[in-house]
């Protein structure tokens, strides 16, 4: 059985789950503790980061390393192309979709802590011992999540101007092909790594960050996110995740 170790709300994450979705494969998606998470992921794969695919005997660290792995092994539904100008434009936005996963990170998160707890009530699952410990555990993980991804004043609006940027210039890319797809003519890595960067942002439902009833939303978030959606990115990404996001595994995970 396949298993991808996740974070429940990390966005490569959901890039993974897409990515093995698309392809029809099954897997379970198995949750890993944030910060302890570090030691199993160097053991398994010399490397910190999350997702990490386990296939049989092999491992995967990276969600992009997956995607092309997956490519390889499971060349039905691919998700790159065979012409190699569509390849490396592919490749392109994907490195750029990555990148400004970093920035929506940093973003959101600084905001979410900054009104309410739903984030880390995500972090910590449903059970197991984050739950279990929650009055000592929930306090360390805000620490942590605020040190891990630098959530300081100054640093998050370098990131704000950043993925400002990235948008911007991923919004242009989608307008030359035509406002479809990011890459030719059907969906692709580029199209999972675009939308599930931007997921976080436009709140979508079925996801990680689809809001509670009584959340609080800071007039600056919700501003961003209606200037999003006047973009033809924002529609975009709520059209692809409508039609092409057929997830089969709960993203809750295990």
């Amino acid at each position: 059985m396949r298993v991808l170790y996740q974070f429940p709300l990390s966005h490569y994450c959901e890039k993974a789950r897409w990515l093995l979705d698309h392809k029809e494969l099954d897997y379970v998606a198995h949750n890993l503790i944030p910060g302890f998470h570090r030691a199993f992921a160097q053991l398994k794969t010399g490397q910190n980061l999350l997702p990490i695919l386990k296939d049989d005997h092999r491992w995967i660290a990276e969600s992009t390393k997956i995607a092309l792995y997956l490519d390889d092994t499971y060349p039905e539904h691919a998700l790159l192309r065979r012409d190699e100008q569509l390849r490396q434009q592919t490749l392109k936005i994907d490195s750029l979709a990555d990148e400004l996963g970093v920035h929506v990170r940093r973003w959101a998160l600084a905001h979410t802590l900054a009104h309410g707890d739903h984030a880390l009530e995500i972090m910590m699952g449903e059970q197991g011992y984050l739950r279990q410990f929650e009055k000592i555990s929930k306090p360390f993980l805000k620490t942590l999540v605020k040190k891990n991804y630098k959530l300081e004043g100054e640093v998050v609006s370098q990131s704000k101007e950043r993925m400002d940027e990235l948008i911007s210039e991923l919004n242009q890319y989608l307008i030359e092909n035509q406002a479809r797809y990011m890459v030719g003519d059907r969906l692709s890595l580029a199209d999972i790594s675009v939308c599930s960067m931007l997921a976080p942002l436009l709140e979508i439902k079925g996801t990680p960050w689809e809001p509670e009833e009584d959340e609080e939303v800071s007039p600056e978030w919700s501003n961003y996110q209606k200037s999003l959606l006047d973009l033809p990115l924002g529609q975009y990404v709520l059209r692809i995740y409508q039609t092409e996001r057929n997830a089969r595994v709960d993203w809750r995970g295990i």
